[in-house]
């Protein structure tokens, strides 16, 4: 399948793009450390801590897409991701359709179309490293398959975590996972379908590259990681902990496994990444 191509003079020069990329390995570290200190705050810093850690990621994401890609890359990321995002969550908490009926109980700051401006940030921060996920992992299957599973999969921690601090609440929360009580089925459902959707559309207007993105690597497998352990020894969620380690770290391991065979292998001329 004939991709489109990045024209060189929209993409960062190497200068440049050393520049962005030590910002985004900033706006990295920034973003783990404010999830760090997430789980040490008292309940009513929590929701400003959400909301900082979500800037932090999403602006990582955007800056690293722009390293990449230069600004149509940025662009691209920020209008299929979050604009999708706010379209199929403004229709949700509407209908219902795709993710269930549910609400946002109105803490998460400004909204637009009654949804959170941070939810559709939120998608975009993570649809990134989904697909740098979905392309060092496809083989047969396609990569919005893969990607969607990557991003999907996150959601197995996100929405229970999200629900027990009172950010949203399901009308009708069965019949869910097991060991994973308090989300409907419906909505890992949905998020697999507007996932595997989201990244297609990613694939497909933004040209590949033959190395992943060391940022958003870092990014994804630190999500996986640190979302284990703070379900397990923090939230008091070892259901979802266990349910979401399975799922996600059938992605996140082989994708380990992958960069680490990467490293040693001789890098494209272009030196850029995704």
């Amino acid at each position: 399948m004939l991709r489109p191509t990045v024209s060189p003079e929209r993409v960062p020069s190497g200068g440049l793009r050393i520049g962005i990329g030590a910002v985004v390995w900033v706006l990295a570290g920034a973003t783990v450390l404010t999830q760090i200190v997430y789980p040490l705050m008292t309940d009513t810093l929590r929701t400003e801590v959400t909301v900082a850690s979500v800037l932090m990621f999403c602006a990582a994401s955007v800056a690293d897409a722009a390293r990449v890609y230069g600004p149509r890359g940025a662009a691209i990321l920020l209008v299929v991701a979050g604009g999708g995002g706010l379209l199929v969550e403004a229709v949700g908490v509407r209908t219902g359709v795709p993710f269930g009926t549910y609400s946002y109980t109105g803490d998460l700051g400004p909204e637009l179309f009654g949804v959170p401006v941070v939810v559709p940030l939120a998608w975009t921060m993570m649809a990134w490293p989904a697909l740098v996920v979905g392309r060092t992992l496809a083989r047969r299957a396609p990569v919005a398959l893969v990607g969607g599973v990557a991003l999907a999969a996150w959601d197995l921690f996100l929405d229970p975590q999200m629900v027990d601090a009172r950010h949203w609440t399901w009308m009708h929360p069965q019949p869910a996972l097991p060991l994973v009580p308090g989300v409907p089925l419906t909505n890992y459902a949905g998020w697999l379908l507007v996932a595997v959707v989201m990244i297609g559309l990613l694939d497909r207007l933004l040209a590949p590259h033959i190395r992943p993105s060391g940022p958003a690597a870092a990014l994804y497998l630190w999500t996986f990681g640190s979302s284990v352990f703070a379900h397990l020894v923090f939230f008091d969620r070892p259901g979802s902990a266990l349910v979401g380690g399975v799922v996600m770290g059938a992605v996140a391991v082989p994708f380990a496994l992958a960069l680490v065979s990467a490293h040693h292998e001789v890098p494209d001329r272009s030196g850029q990444s995704v």
